[in-house]
């Protein structure tokens, strides 16, 4: 962007440390919880992505908005991040997809950002003394008028931000991940075959429906504070649980919800937040990380294999707090062995601190989502053969 186009702008973090920029996007003031992620692409996949409710992220790749911006690669319905901080961005995007410049899809949504600054420094600011709020401006230019507003806002901890991102109304998801785009050609429905699923919705990404449908299944989207017997009037294969912003145990509606539905043995299947709500529910607990773990190539695995995921999230399980008769750890993080994944013992239970439907991000994990339609078929089997 020519800077003699440019408009000023600052940002400050609640430890008093100020940066000066130029804005693109919205002008405006925005405050949020300040993190940053490493992914080398997927951006507009990040900034739609509903489980970034609440923040300002951080992009750590140099260069943002090269390829511009289209309807197809939304992740939900509009941009969820509270702003964007970027080094270098880019006015005239090359790509043939495009439809829009990132700066004028910013504007369009009411979302500010700040480019131009030391987006390094503010990376290794937030490794050493981890995620904190902060805050974007183009009319407050004053650091000490700015940090108030800073440190007057909620600290993440806390916060039930599923509220804010939850669908209102129950819809049902058929359309599967596009031919062009289908990676997987396992990733098929078998013949005559109907598996009814319950999604449900924490701030669920549009490519995890897709995945899910790509397998044949019928996916029902029910808002996350649905009573569980409404759930159950589906009489659902299988239950899933969505990936969401926020801190999961102030989730209390989603973690009695999943209780409940725990009674019912059907088989459950959680991504990120949903692998959260399923721990607490099994009488876990969740911690807050350091600055968290958000990007395109973080390792994941156990013993003999090792998965390349995609990740993006704020809490983990605690894993002495698992209930170690019921429940076994089947993945960890490999870069901090935080828990990245958990299976019931007896029950068809699992899931994963990461996202394997790769949107943006690597294919390793998508056998996560067969493996969740193998469960489904083998508990209706079961049922079948009792009656």
């Amino acid at each position: 962007m020519p800077l003699f186009d440019a408009h000023p702008a600052l940002l400050v973090m609640a430890d008093g440390t100020a940066y000066r920029g130029w804005s693109f996007g919205a002008p405006g003031t925005t405050i949020g919880e300040v993190v940053f992620n490493t992914g080398m692409t997927g951006y507009q996949e990040v900034l739609t992505d509903p489980s970034y409710c609440g923040q300002i992220v951080l992009f750590t790749y140099p260069e943002l908005g090269n390829t511009g911006v289209n309807l197809e690669d939304e992740e939900s319905e509009r941009p969820q991040v509270r702003g964007a901080i970027a080094r270098n961005i880019c006015t005239r995007p090359s790509n043939w997809r495009s439809t829009q410049s990132l700066p004028d899809y910013l504007k369009q949504h009411q979302i500010p950002g700040i480019y131009g600054i030391d987006t390094r420094a503010l990376t290794r600011k937030i490794r050493q003394f981890g995620a904190m709020n902060g805050g974007i401006s183009t009319e407050i230019l004053d650091p000490v008028e700015l940090l108030a507003l800073v440190q007057a806002a909620p600290s993440m901890a806390g916060l039930n931000l599923v509220r804010q991102v939850t669908t209102q109304q129950i819809y049902e998801w058929s359309e599967p991940t596009t031919t062009g785009w289908e990676f997987n050609p396992e990733a098929k429905p078998a013949e005559g075959e109907t598996l009814t699923v319950v999604a449900l919705d924490f701030g669920v990404k549009r490519n995890i429906l897709r995945r899910l449908a790509s397998y044949g299944c019928r996916v029902i989207v029910v808002p996350a504070h649905t009573p569980p017997e409404e759930i159950l009037k589906y009489n659902p294969d299988g239950i899933f649980l969505s990936n969401g912003p926020g801190d999961p145990a102030a989730v209390t509606e989603g973690i009695e919800t999943t209780k409940a539905l725990l009674q019912s043995q059907k088989p459950v299947f959680g991504i990120c937040m949903g692998h959260q709500i399923l721990g607490l529910s099994l009488g876990a607990d969740t911690y807050k990380l350091k600055f968290g773990h958000r990007g395109l190539n973080q390792p994941a695995g156990l013993q003999t294999k090792v998965e390349i995921t995609s990740q993006n999230h704020s809490f983990a399980i605690a894993p002495h707090s698992l209930p170690d008769a019921d429940v076994e750890i089947t993945h960890l993080n490999l870069n901090d062995r935080t828990v990245a994944g958990l299976r019931h013992k007896s029950l068809p239970l699992f899931s994963v601190q990461y996202h394997p439907e790769a949107s943006p991000g690597p294919h390793d994990a998508d056998y996560l989502f067969h493996q969740f339609v193998q469960a489904m078929r083998q508990a209706k089997l079961a049922t079948a053969d009792v009656n």
